[in-house]
């Protein structure tokens, strides 16, 4: 391989890197702060609707983070044993699932506000949130060890070794069919149950925004917020679909051109959908805004002061 090559590959990667790293970071940034000022008074930490939101965007985050990390690892060229592989993949399909079926609870949340609104503070309780949620994180686990009972009929003792010879990646993990079709029928499943249910929700509460007897301004706050829910769930389905989208783009290209499509696709499909939530809530909630903005610029403002204390002599 001659220089101007290494050196074409070499500038490849840093430009990949810089492209998907940075706004990766300050995204980051932003659901970090957002989940601390989640955190950080009682009116959010007791009100079933944060709590919620606080679930939905840890997910994000936890997704987000493990996504690079991967990224890293590929663009570095580390190659990791198969189960260490296997718990970072099992991880983010933990964590992944989640989204949509908070956004689910979300919805009929709002659904209940509108067409119970006498009944919502008994209905929609701290305990009854925490129930819910339970049953969501409940439901990823219980997927994730369904996934782990398949991958546990691949013969890994007929291996020369653990050892990887490629980047950790979800092609990779895909080793038995009987897994890709379970985590293909799941993710179906899953994504259409979430819109079929969304969607219902949203027709229940136009209906009930037509009658005499419901509070107007209320019924069209929560019309907008199942909307909302919805184009999150959009979000969600393009970050579902990544691994099934990713597969099957494997069979039909080389690996040197799969890795410059992955990296589209990460950009695209990972990254922006997972970062969206927050700046979406952030900045729309009336609530939350102020708070959120006052920590984003008290730390913006305390970087700024540190680094004039460095330079100063």
């Amino acid at each position: 391989m001659s220089n101007t090559t290494v050196g074409l590959v070499f500038l490849e990667r840093v430009l990949y890197t810089t492209l998907t790293t940075v706004p990766c970071c300050i995204f980051l940034f932003i659901n970090g702060t957002m989940l601390y000022t989640l955190r950080s008074k009682p009116v959010f930490r007791e009100t079933c609707r944060y709590i919620l939101l606080y679930n939905l965007l840890f997910a994000d985050t936890v997704q987000l983070t493990l996504s690079q990390l991967l990224y890293i690892l590929s663009i570095g060229r580390i190659f990791l044993t198969y189960p260490v592989c296997g718990v970072l993949f099992m991880l983010g399909n933990l964590t992944n699932p989640v989204s949509p079926l908070i956004l689910v609870v979300m919805s009929l949340e709002r659904c209940v506000a509108v067409c119970y609104p006498l009944r919502h503070a008994s209905i929609i309780t701290t305990r009854n949130t925490a129930v819910a949620v339970i049953v969501v994180w409940a439901i990823c686990l219980l997927n994730v060890v369904i996934q782990i009972l398949l991958l546990l009929e691949f013969p890994f003792e007929e291996l020369e070794t653990l050892q990887m010879n490629t980047f950790c990646n979800t092609v990779v993990m895909f080793l038995t069919p009987l897994y890709y079709d379970y985590d293909r029928v799941y993710t179906y499943f899953l994504l259409i149950s979430a819109g079929l249910t969304i969607i219902s929700t949203y027709i229940v509460v136009i209906i009930a925004a037509r009658s005499a007897s419901t509070d107007k301004a209320s019924a069209l706050k929560a019309r907008n917020t199942l909307l909302m829910h919805l184009l999150q769930l959009g979000f969600s389905i393009s970050s579902t679909i990544h691994n099934p989208l990713l597969f099957a783009v494997s069979k039909l290209v080389v690996l040197r051109v799969l890795l410059r499509i992955q990296n589209v696709f990460y950009v695209s499909i990972i990254i922006l959908p997972r970062c969206l939530s927050a700046l979406i809530y952030g900045l729309r909630d009336q609530t939350i805004r102020p708070v959120l903005m006052y920590n984003l610029c008290c730390r913006m403002k305390l970087s700024g002061i540190t680094v004039k204390r460095k330079v100063s002599p």
